[in-house]
């Protein structure tokens, strides 16, 4: 299996101008948020590891000589940032784990037993789900066919009342078949409201061409935790540091 880490992205609301680093370099008791999701799929060998870069790009490959990258000159969506590979991938046959450089709570043993339980499904993408408690975050809702397999992921701003309601919500971790995935991304349309195209939309290309898409869902919620603020730092920093 290969890795793709999508690391590209700025991270405005990290102030991150102003402190001069690319968001996937971001420190959490004084280690790179990127650095957390390569140890916990070291499983994976560095020679199969790609990680998707852009702004500041330079800061990402000096810290991670061991692996390779792609670069996303334009930052258009995470379906355009996984499309940015698609050269390095193109005699490729095999599974592909693509995640969030910013995502530092993943445990190895979740990623290995994801990576189990594709094997097992039958499909050519299993993604990582969690069932929301209490109040329902703002994260793309699952929508799953008669069958129990993921046909659509509906965000919320495009949910229904109805959609709004359910509970199990897109964590951003995937397996892919890579050439199923390579093979839809050129199909995919781009948001007319931002303009970019979103690797959520892959599994309902999918089912369109009869391809299954099943859910892993994740039993530990803070997993899914990913950096998007000062407050979300902290947040992860607080909970690494009650897990030591």
């Amino acid at each position: 299996m290969r890795l793709l880490v999508l690391a590209a992205g700025q991270g405005k609301r990290l102030n991150s101008d102003a402190a001069m680093l690319p968001k996937v370099m971001r420190t959490v008791l004084g280690k790179p948020l990127m650095a957390y999701v390569l140890d916990a799929a070291d499983f994976i060998p560095a020679d199969e590891v790609y990680g998707v870069v852009g702004y500041l790009k330079e800061a990402v490959m000096d810290a991670f000589p061991q692996i390779n990258f792609v670069v996303q000159d334009e930052r258009k969506g995470t379906g355009h940032a996984v499309m940015c590979a698609a050269d390095a991938f193109k005699d490729y046959k095999g599974e592909v784990m693509v995640i969030n450089g910013d995502m530092p709570l993943f445990k190895r043993s979740t990623l290995i037993d994801m990576w189990n339980s594709h094997k097992a499904s039958g499909a050519v993408c299993t993604l990582g789900t969690f069932v929301a408690e209490g109040e329902i975050p703002p994260f793309g809702r699952i929508i799953r066919d008669d069958d129990g397999f993921v046909c659509d992921i509906v965000e919320q701003k495009d949910a229904t009342e109805e959609q709004r309601a359910i509970r199990e919500l897109n964590v951003g971790v995937y397996i892919f078949d890579s050439e199923s995935l390579f093979a839809a991304l050129p199909k995919l349309t781009k948001s007319p409201v931002s303009g970019e195209y979103y690797l959520t939309d892959v599994p309902r290309q999918l089912a369109k061409e009869g391809k299954k898409t099943a859910a892993y869902v994740l039993s530990d919620p803070d997993e899914t935790l990913g950096v998007n603020t000062e407050a979300d730092l902290a947040a992860v920093e607080a909970l690494l540091k009650s897990k030591i």
